[in-house]
């Protein structure tokens, strides 16, 4: 039992190595060589797992090798278009114009069903809407609606707003985030005032989030409304 746990933790972090060293993409993402080599590294993995007698040098070596082989030939479809588009394949439009291609519907095995599917997946629920359409490489779809249907930008609106960066978690589960606190320029005893401020100790603090503006949002881990704060001033109020 032992040997097996051994040969388990071995080829569990071989295995993420192999996924870290390939790039970091969810399995939807991956272009058909990745997703080869991802179902090949899983199986042989299993291996020596399952048969002991089976050495571990000979699932860890299969393993490099092919990890080795995915990471040159992206290399080399960086560097050569051609291999590129011959392993991986090239984006198909379906949809040019408002109109549906059916041709490349037949080409790439689509369906109706199929084509509506990946419409409703952004947000698409009425193909009269669509402008363009094109199937990338990763079987996913990108959609551009027709002007009309499109959302309007605040700019069209003529709403006046300021860029800048998302909010970042300054604080989790009772514990302040240092580096998360120095990147925003915060100091450590202002994040302590505004949670004390908030009616609660650090330790009470379920998570709470800052932006470069100075506003903040903290909750409670006793699920209570989020204690908001604006612009780092005495602008504050419970949503």
């Amino acid at each position: 039992m032992c040997i097996v746990l051994i040969r388990s933790l071995i080829l569990y972090l071989l295995v993420i190595f192999a996924v870290r060293l390939m790039g970091k993409r969810q399995l939807g993402e991956l272009q058909p060589s990745e997703l080869v080599i991802t179902i090949l590294v899983s199986n042989i993995a299993t291996l020596p797992i399952e048969n002991t007698g089976i050495p571990v040098i000979v699932g860890v070596t299969p393993i490099l090798a092919l990890v080795c082989f995915e990471v040159i030939m992206s290399w080399l479809s960086l560097h050569f278009p051609g291999l590129r588009r011959l392993v991986s394949g090239s984006p198909k439009i379906i949809i040019s114009e408002g109109r549906v291609d059916t041709d490349v519907m037949r080409e790439l095995r689509f369906s109706v069903d199929d084509l509506m599917t990946a419409l409703r997946g952004q947000d698409v629920f009425d193909i009269s809407q669509v402008q363009f359409a094109i199937v990338e490489t990763t079987g996913s779809m990108s959609v551009m609606k027709k002007q009309g249907s499109d959302t309007p930008e605040r700019q069209e609106l003529g709403i006046i707003c300021e860029d800048s960066d998302p909010p970042q978690l300054i604080a989790s589960d009772g514990k302040l985030l240092q580096p998360a606190i120095a990147s925003l320029g915060m100091e450590t005893e202002k994040v302590k005032k505004l949670i004390f401020g908030a009616g609660l100790s650090i330790g009470q603090v379920l998570m709470m989030t800052a932006d470069s503006s100075g506003n903040c949002c903290i909750i409670g881990k006793d699920g209570g409304s989020p204690y908001i704060i604006r612009g780092g001033k005495n602008d504050k109020s419970k949503t």
